[in-house]
């Protein structure tokens, strides 16, 4: 493993990049990435269920690759718990960004009386989750980032590409898992006997913030992201979005 240095080719549009790595494999999307993008590329992990995939693929070609991870203020303790522990074991680059709101006090300010639901998510997603993330974006200043959504979650993302312009951050984001179904995911991690996230084995499969409202786990026959923001039409935090949340 090694340090990313600077490449001397950072600028590139989202329909070539995509002609690129059209018939990659994830393993081979990211090592384009580094070679290309080098010390200018980041990742984003949520370290929720299965994120020791993408990081593990990035993080065999780059130890060092910073790892921004958005701490809401309202996260699982159990998520907590496992980010140290994948920071440690695996000596990760881990950049932490928090919200700057006192949890308690947004709770209280913002009308929410119960800290175990959301009756506005979309407000809460975009005070301790998207500005929280631009800022992070802000401060790095990357010329693209990995992300490890997927196609199979949901039918918004079905319609991504692997490399797309945000015009929000102005990167490129990079999803090199987006063509992986569950199964290659699940294959991968066993072949490298890969920790998932505690609350994995609750049910949970797709883990964010810990009001019900927001993450909850699934029943038998639901997809994935079907936890997520249970009896809404939303979708997405805001993170994968140019517009940030809303949807």
């Amino acid at each position: 493993m090694t340090t990313a240095a600077i490449s001397p080719f950072t600028h590139i549009s989202p329909e070539v990049a995509n002609k690129i790595t059209a018939d990659m494999a994830p393993p081979d999307i990211v090592r384009w990435a580094i070679e290309t993008f080098g010390s200018k590329l980041i990742m984003t992990s949520s370290f929720g269920a299965e994120s020791m995939c993408l990081i593990h693929l990035a993080t065999r070609t780059v130890a060092d690759i910073p790892i921004v991870f958005i701490n809401t203020g309202f996260l699982f303790p159990q998520t907590l718990i496992f980010m140290e522990t994948m920071r440690r074991q695996y000596r990760l680059n881990v950049v932490e960004f928090h919200t700057e709101n006192d949890p308690v006090v947004w709770l209280s300010v913002n009308g929410e009386s119960d800290p175990r639901t959301r009756r506005d998510v979309d407000a809460c997603c975009h005070a301790n989750k998207n500005s929280v993330f631009d800022r992070a974006m802000q401060s790095l200043a990357p010329v693209a980032w990995l992300r490890g959504i997927r196609a199979d979650q949901s039918t918004h993302r079905s319609q991504m590409q692997t490399v797309e312009a945000n015009r929000r951050t102005g990167a490129l984001a990079i999803s090199p898992l987006l063509r992986w179904s569950s199964k290659d995911i699940h294959h991968y991690m066993r072949q490298h006997e890969l920790p998932y996230h505690p609350l994995w084995n609750e049910g949970y499969a797709s883990i964010g913030c810990n009001p019900v409202t927001c993450t909850r786990p699934l029943s038998a026959g639901e997809n994935v992201r079907d936890g997520r923001w249970s009896g809404t039409d939303k979708k997405e935090c805001g993170i994968h979005l140019d517009q940030g949340a809303g949807i």
